[in-house]
């Protein structure tokens, strides 16, 4: 029978089998380099020819007396190896380990004090309880705290007047609130033109943007203007038409606070997160910058801006790294002198409208400072518009959280929203009186009204802050602040609430509120660009 050729391999078969041998060729170089490194498992390292095997041995001996199991020696103890008494004496220890388990694992019905079950961190004070915050700190949209029953149970008549006036004022019903768009951006800085003729807002927004919109419009005023200007038939007029709002790019980044002239209610400073104090002329229709930093690249974001009302010309700033400044209109636009008045952000300062030497300043470092300006301690620095020159520290007051405004009125008070929860209201009497470098003590530093309020506004919604109203018709000191639960709040100088002004159609929180200097106008801007309007 003949012999059959062999069978020819296919590739794949060809490849395997080229696989498996490399693979045998490696495993055996690898036995014999491990064998001449002494690693082999049949050979024995001599302790005589190897070092390292020398130290390696009794650090194995250590180990392995140190990870034996710790036992009682029975022998020890007096006790035979298979004696009852050991028998007993293990089941006793292996019950009791097991009731000890059973107690930790079981459920505690009883009360708890959290100052005996504390397991890491330091021994808890409930003096200190920040957790008390946490409750009132979720928004309850459309939920009063005060209303109608509150101001019908007031006993004192004059309170209750005024409760009754302020409770008293409607929300603007030109147009719907969320069609009252005056800013494209979140709102940052709101206020009433001085005129008491007519209602004029202007509000600034995130992105430098300056909105003003006029609440003595109506709708048929705005469907007569718009056919006019686009010169259409009435019968294709918008019978509800949008309202006429302005809006102007003046900053390239947030305007953080604006304020009118003192002397001439057509020019508008303006005070922005792009370093710079800008001039708006209203009746020349242009604004011109009066300060910034020489160098372009510096970047000074300014958080406030006022003037002197006894001298026009003279400006305050303060910046986000806890420096105030003060400069002239008419110096060039980059001199000022600049006092580092704290080591973090100062996110508000006042003047003393009646005595605006002194200014009070609001801080992330939890202080309300109030400050001399009459005196100067220190030398100014040549070569820098900083200056180691300091006004006089009156006094200071520390709250548990940081301070987020402060806001003096026309009778020497100063109101603070804080983020612990409080609004404060500061009372300094007689300060035309103060001799410069008067110093205040504690007591005297203390704040005379502290009033519960929710000020935890978190990422998407503009800083709450108290503003007075400048000059009162009834001399009565009140100031406004937004509240989380879509209304805004109004209080007296003495913590006494006096109204919750809300609505239909705010669909946001009213977080940027701001009163009229004279008349008893309430204007509020949300996160979406939207104003509210109470009169």
């Amino acid at each position: 029978m003949a012999r059959k050729d062999p069978v020819e391999l296919s590739e794949y078969e060809k490849q395997r089998q080229a696989n498996i041998a490399q693979r045998d060729s490696l495993l055996k170089q690898l036995a014999l380099d491990a064998a001449q490194a002494g690693l082999g498992p049949g050979q024995k390292p001599k302790p005589a020819k190897s070092a390292s095997s020398q130290k390696k041995k009794p650090a194995v001996k250590k180990v392995k007396e140190e990870n034996l199991p710790r036992r009682t020696s029975s022998r020890i103890a007096g006790l035979e190896a298979d004696s009852e008494v050991a028998k007993r004496k293990a089941e006793d220890e292996y019950v009791a380990a097991k009731e000890a388990e059973k107690v930790k694992r079981q459920r505690v019905s009883g009360p708890l004090d959290l100052s005996e079950v504390v397991v890491a961190g330091k021994e808890w004070d409930k003096n200190e309880n920040f957790l008390v915050d946490l409750v009132s700190r979720g928004a309850n949209p459309y939920e009063r705290t005060f209303g109608e029953q509150e101001v019908k149970n007031t006993t004192d008549k004059e309170l209750r007047t005024l409760r009754e006036k302020m409770s008293g004022l409607e929300l603007y019903d030109g147009f719907e609130p969320n069609r009252i768009k005056i800013t494209p951006e979140r709102i940052y800085s709101l206020s009433f033109h001085p005129t008491p003729e007519k209602p004029l807002i202007f509000a600034g927004d995130k992105m430098g943007n300056l909105g003003l919109f006029d609440a003595s419009q109506t709708k048929a005023t705005v469907k007569s203007e718009n056919v006019k200007s686009e010169d259409q038939d009435e019968d294709e007029e918008d019978d509800d038409p949008d309202p006429n709002i302005t809006s102007f790019k003046l900053h390239t980044r947030t305007i953080s606070s604006f304020q009118f002239s003192p002397v001439d209610p057509s020019h508008l400073y303006t005070a922005s997160y792009d370093s710079s104090l800008r001039l708006l002329d209203l009746n020349a229709s242009n604004s011109t910058e009066i300060y910034a930093p020489e160098d372009t690249s510096l970047d000074e974001p300014l958080s406030g801006v006022e003037l002197d009302p006894h001298s026009p010309h003279i400006l305050y700033f303060s910046r986000l790294d806890g420096h105030v400044g003060r400069t002239d209109t008419r110096a060039a636009p980059t001199t000022a002198d600049v006092f580092e008045l704290s080591e973090k952000k100062i996110g508000g300062f006042s003047l003393n409208p009646s005595h605006p030497h002194f200014l009070a300043t609001a801080s992330l470092d939890r202080t309300m400072r109030l400050w001399d300006l009459r005196t100067l301690s220190g030398s100014k620095n040549a070569r820098s518009s900083s200056s180691s020159r300091l006004p006089t520290l009156v006094g200071e007051h520390e709250s548990r959280l940081s301070v987020s405004h402060a806001a003096f009125n026309s009778a020497g008070q100063v109101a603070t929203a804080s983020y612990d929860d409080t609004v404060k209201v500061y009372t300094f009497d007689d300060m035309a009186s103060w001799a410069p470098g008067r110093k205040l003590i504690e007591r005297e530093m203390a704040p005379s009204s502290v009033i519960r309020h929710n000020n935890q506004t978190g990422r998407w919604v503009t800083i709450l802050r108290a503003q007075w109203q400048l000059r009162p018709a009834d001399s009565v000191q009140r100031f406004c602040i937004g509240n989380m639960n879509r209304f805004v709040d109004i209080y007296t100088s003495r913590g006494e609430q006096l109204a919750q002004l809300g609505g239909d159609g705010i669909t946001a929180v009213p977080a940027v509120a701001q009163f009229h200097p004279t008349n008893d106008w309430v204007a509020a801007g949300t996160a979406s660009g939207k104003l509210c309007l109470w009169m």
